[in-house]
């Protein structure tokens, strides 16, 4: 299933010109399957694509007890891949000073521009997040019925204040999928540690969508369909 991802991950990278030649790649590596699986394809693609390029795994740790990074430093010191973890107080900041109700955006917020920050101290062009097809889909879906418009995320976003582009390099591959080369490789994934995980409005529309599907079973592909041919900014090369 691995090289099931990669051919759908190389895919990606070639029709959003994501990889030129000489590029340093951050990996935002969180611990999970997503961002795990993107930086163990991405290590095999390297090995042989055309336009040479380096990677190196970056976890912004949140600051909680209970978030071990030992076994991803194990994973990333087996492929020789150069792993940096940065210690955070994102947990505290969000949980326990501001005591946000809505804590996505503001961690995301505060991983992001820790993630750029770390990126451009070491040399890196371009950051590679582990977003994938569903992701789009339930963006897509999400921004349509909390504020009424069609839009997700691009695959490629250039950051004019530090100079680097994000890089989504799985947006052709399922969660699906991913779920399935986590599986036999078994790779490390690490718990779940967000008190809000399972409770927030990107769950309830992806647990909609599997509900839904069971009616209209291509109703993802239509979706992602839609956001390809639409004029949503980085998507329709043709616009």
């Amino acid at each position: 299933m691995l090289q099931k991802v990669i051919g759908k991950m190389r895919k990606a990278i070639e029709d959003y010109d994501m990889i030129e030649d000489g590029d340093k790649i951050a990996v935002g590596l969180s611990g999970g399957k997503d961002s795990i699986t993107l930086l163990h394809a991405l290590n095999n693609l390297k090995k042989y694509y055309t336009k040479k390029f380096d990677i190196i795994a970056i976890t912004i740790h949140p600051g909680s007890d209970n978030f071990n990074t030992d076994k991803l430093k194990s994973m990333c010191d087996k492929l020789g891949i150069e792993y940096i973890v940065y210690m955070s107080n994102i947990f505290d900041v969000v949980f326990n000073i501001r005591k946000e109700k809505s804590p996505c955006s503001l961690c995301a917020n505060m991983r992001r521009g820790m993630l750029n920050s770390i990126a451009i101290e070491n040399g890196c062009t371009k950051i590679a997040l582990g977003h994938h097809m569903d992701d789009v889909i339930e963006t897509a879906i999400m921004n349509l019925f909390l504020n009424g418009n069609f839009n997700t995320f691009s695959p490629v976003t250039y950051l004019s204040r530090s100079d680097l582009k994000t890089i989504r390099p799985l947006i052709y591959v399922s969660e699906k999928e991913i779920r399935a080369a986590t599986r036999e490789n078994n790779f490390p994934v690490l718990s779940k540690t967000c008190p809000k995980d399972g409770f927030t409005k990107r769950e309830y529309i992806k647990n909609l969508l599997v509900d839904t599907q069971k009616d209209i079973h291509d109703i993802k592909r239509n979706i992602f369909g839609a956001v390809k041919r639409s004029n949503i900014k980085g998507w329709n090369k043709n616009v």
